[in-house]
């Protein structure tokens, strides 16, 4: 098996802290040395204590589960002799109650795919391309909200 690590850091920076209005800035660095800025999301925090250009993990959840899809729908594509020109998600989750808590229940994939070359698959082929790359998704397997594919008509 394998093991993935990221590191996340937050100072206070002298902010009084306990009367709750600290900012919710901070960030995640990964093995790769790349540094990214995160924060709550505006929706749950407001600003100026999140962070409107910084990802929050609500974000990184769904394009984690979006990047994961992408990565086996190419995978999968390229085995079957298709060349993908382009591919992009505008991919988006849904939050609500479940059992009590609030929690993701659903994300919804809505990517749009260009194929090169002479062979271009049906909208059969494509279908049953998300399917395998849905089951095989690590993140999509992790979940427990419903991850949707819809294609564009």
């Amino acid at each position: 098996m394998h093991r993935y690590e990221a590191t996340v850091s937050w100072r206070r920076d002298g902010a009084t802290f306990s009367d709750n209005r600290y900012s919710r800035g901070h960030e995640w660095s990964f093995d790769g040395g790349i540094r990214v800025p995160a924060s709550s999301s505006p929706a749950v925090v407001p600003e100026p204590m999140s962070l409107a250009n910084a990802v929050d993990p609500e974000e990184a959840l769904v394009a984690a589960t979006a990047s994961c899809h992408m990565l086996w729908f190419l995978s999968l594509a390229a085995k079957r002799g298709y060349v993908v020109e382009r591919y992009e998600d505008a991919a988006f989750g849904v939050m609500g109650k479940v059992d009590g808590k609030v929690a993701f229940t659903r994300i919804t994939l809505r990517p749009a795919i260009a194929f090169a070359g002479d062979k271009q698959p049906d909208a059969t082929t494509i279908a049953a391309l998300h399917e395998r790359a849905h089951a095989e998704c690590f993140i999509a397997n992790s979940l427990r909200c419903e991850v949707m594919v819809e294609q564009p008509a």
